[in-house]
């Protein structure tokens, strides 16, 4: 079936992959537009942003309402909010390496007693597996292979505890919850 402007949001919500080629070629540069206006020339960032929007497009289709306001006008909207959030993200994430870039001058000057009373506070936010595991491989220096058989496992679950321990890490400082 020929893919038009009117059948399109049919086309998308029947899961026809071909709505979203028909999408990027009628609006592509439209929402390419909309998301460098906001990413400012990452390109990157506006690819991914780009896809992202495509995405979104394709899971919430069944939310678009015809008599709101044109699926033109629908998936603009979504491309603009999709690059303020990638915006937002990227403020975030600098504002973390600035922190960190901070912390670790801070630390490079003198490591105190204080400050590892606050390290083991917070590895004491994690499971007694999740800190042993922190302890072997990032103070003890420990290969993660190594670690695996120590603990009668596979590599990629010990690569798998310190993604998950990082992020609860990450989590608990940047709330503040410590």
């Amino acid at each position: 079936m020929r893919i038009t402007e009117e059948n399109v949001v049919q086309q998308i919500k029947e899961k026809n992959e071909e709505g979203i080629n028909y999408i990027l070629q009628a609006y592509g540069g439209l929402l390419h537009a909309i998301i460098r206006k906001y990413l400012q020339g990452n390109q990157p960032d506006i690819e991914e942003c780009l896809s992202d929007t495509l995405v979104s497009v394709w899971f919430h289709i069944h939310s678009f309402d015809p008599e709101k306001n044109e699926f033109k006008q629908w998936i603009a909207a979504i491309a603009k909010y999709k690059a303020i959030d990638y915006v937002r993200k990227s403020e975030k994430e600098k504002q973390q390496i600035r922190q960190f870039e901070l912390n670790e001058q801070a630390s490079a000057q003198t490591v105190s007693d204080p400050c590892m009373s606050d390290m083991d506070q917070l590895l004491n936010e994690l499971s007694d597996v999740e800190q042993a595991i922190f302890q072997k491989y990032y103070f003890e220096g420990f290969p993660s292979k190594e670690i695996a058989t120590q603990f009668q496992a596979k590599e990629s679950w010990v690569h798998n505890k310190l993604s998950r321990g990082r992020k609860k890490l990450r989590n608990i400082l940047l709330n503040d919850e410590v």
